[in-house]
């Protein structure tokens, strides 16, 4: 998924997404641990995925903090 895909995403639909990706890996661990899972490069892809959404939540949280912290210092 792309970080254009991902920022044009709502608030709501990001942590839905999240919560789908850490589920994804969660199934990729256990399909490994018993041996039905064999493409390992699947990890990767889900745990940047998740990284990649996970980063722009975080910037969102900030930008929100930010702008709180300067309409502050105005008053």
């Amino acid at each position: 998924m792309l970080s254009s895909e991902i920022r044009d995403m709502s608030l709501d639909e990001l942590d839905r997404r999240i919560d789908e990706e850490r589920e994804t890996l969660f199934k990729l661990r256990f399909k490994t641990a018993i041996g039905q899972e064999t493409d390992t490069s699947q990890f990767r892809k889900a745990r940047r995925n998740l990284a990649r959404m996970m980063t722009i939540r975080r910037e969102r949280g900030l930008v929100s903090v930010d702008n709180s912290q300067i309409e502050g210092q105005n008053d």
